[in-house]
């Protein structure tokens, strides 16, 4: 795997995206490894011992992290987390699917509250910050009113987080694009 070697003086916003069991974490984690920071994963996933398959690919990500990589369960409140870094830390975020699911019970003005707090909470950190997001807008409409606030949501995050990302990462069909030099950044 090609990759980036961060400097550790310099504080960069990384997004990777992609399908699901596309390589997304493992990438992230790769380019953790890289910074040359000590490593923060924050899971936004909530524990639910009652779903046994949730629970493994729980543990799948847990045995690939560096057991000196300390992690934090952040399911709602990432912007305070974020706030908390220093320039000496890489943030791994994983994923931000998962954190939009956390809050779909927000009405659309406490939504719009709550990621216009983490957009700022990302402008002002000092440390790294490495995304992983879930792309979930390529198949059909969702049937469901649940489903499409959810896909428009998170379709939104990722593209407001990716403005602020150098680079984005595209991880699909086994193989890494790096969409800063493949392609023209939109504004959201």
């Amino acid at each position: 795997m090609r990759s980036i070697v961060t400097q550790a003086a310099q504080k960069r916003v990384i997004l990777v995206t992609g399908p699901a069991r596309s390589g997304k974490s493992e990438w992230a984690e790769t380019l953790a490894i890289e910074s040359g920071k000590p490593v923060i994963y924050v899971a936004t996933a909530n524990l639910d011992p009652t779903d046994s398959e949730w629970q493994h690919r729980i543990e799948q990500h847990q045995h690939r992290r560096p057991p000196d990589w300390r992690t934090v369960e952040v399911p709602v409140d990432l912007g305070a987390t974020i706030q908390q870094a220093t320039d000496r830390s890489c943030l791994l975020i994983d994923s931000l699917g998962t954190w939009v699911a956390n809050l779909l019970e927000q009405d659309e003005a406490a939504w719009d509250k709550t990621l216009q707090e983490l957009l700022e909470y990302i402008e002002n950190c000092v440390g790294d910050l490495i995304f992983v997001a879930e792309e979930t807008g390529w198949g059909v409409v969702p049937a469901y009113p649940v489903g499409r606030l959810f896909r428009d949501r998170l379709g939104m995050l990722v593209r407001r987080v990716g403005a602020r990302a150098d680079p984005v990462y595209l991880i699909t069909g086994g193989h890494v694009l790096n969409l800063s030099i493949l392609g023209n950044r939109l504004t959201p």
